[in-house]
């Protein structure tokens, strides 16, 4: 018996049918204009600037933080929870926000990478971004990721200078 209707698996995944650089580009164009000129929400972005902070070489921490320049960012912001707690050294109140950013306007367009630690002004209020996420998938392609999701909890007054 020979081997020609044995199978194999192929060396690379089929490319995709009808998601090729048009269509990723529409969903950024349409985003884009979504983003800015419906939603219309800003946030200014203040990066940690790598350079010129002093980390602690065990533990990667920081008590002075130095900030690169501010930066305008469009972005979709959702008010999570504010809860409080009380203590014998008096109250204490934490305040969660959601952002989320347009991950190609971001990179491609502001030469902007969202970093966890960095700050992030709402209003008059400031951010600390805790965790990142990458939850938005275009037509479930892992590598086509569209949004990058902040988890941010306002910082106390007097860690950052603005």
């Amino acid at each position: 018996m020979s081997d020609d209707n044995k199978w194999s698996q192929p060396d690379a995944p089929p490319p995709p049918l009808f998601v090729g650089k048009k269509e990723k580009d529409l969903v950024k164009q349409i985003n884009d204009e979504v983003i800015e000129r419906v939603v219309g929400q800003t946030v200014i972005y203040y990066p940690v600037s790598l350079e010129n902070t002093n980390f602690h070489d065990l533990y990667g921490e920081s008590i002075n933080k130095t900030f690169l320049d501010p930066v305008r960012v469009y972005a979709m912001v959702k008010y999570m929870s504010q809860t409080t707690t009380t203590s014998p050294l008096g109250v204490d109140r934490i305040e969660k926000i959601n952002v989320a950013f347009h991950k190609r306007r971001l990179t491609e367009d502001q030469n902007l990478f969202v970093r966890e630690g960095d700050f992030i002004q709402y209003g008059e209020r400031l951010y600390e971004i805790l965790t990142l996420e990458e939850p938005k998938w275009l037509f479930g392609q892992v590598e086509s990721s569209f949004e990058i999701g902040a988890q941010c909890v306002r910082a106390r007054e007097g860690l950052i200078n603005v």
